[in-house]
């Protein structure tokens, strides 16, 4: 399964490849993508999150929305297989 592409971004709105819905904020990984709250575990990524996604081997960036997308679709073009919990406000 491939990783989604964003397809969009403009303030308040993302569109994903694959999906007829317009998010707001959103997570996306290979095969899918559905709407996140952040509210339900806010917009910083905890310092002991990002621990333990690299010592599961996993490459972690957090960025700045824009540029978040752009490396985000750039490795989905290379064919990575990569997920992202993107807000459209920030």
């Amino acid at each position: 399964m491939s990783s989604p592409e964003i397809a969009s971004l403009s303030w308040g709105q993302m569109k994903v490849q694959g999906s007829t819905k317009t998010y707001k904020d959103c997570k996306v990984w290979p095969g899918g993508s559905r709407a996140w709250d952040w509210r339900e575990t806010g917009t910083e990524v905890p310092p002991s999150t990002v621990e333990y996604l690299k010592k599961q081997g996993i490459d972690v960036r957090v960025l700045q929305t824009e540029q978040a997308v752009k490396e985000y679709n750039a490795l989905v073009a290379q064919g990575v297989r990569v997920g992202g919990v993107f807000h459209s406000t920030c």
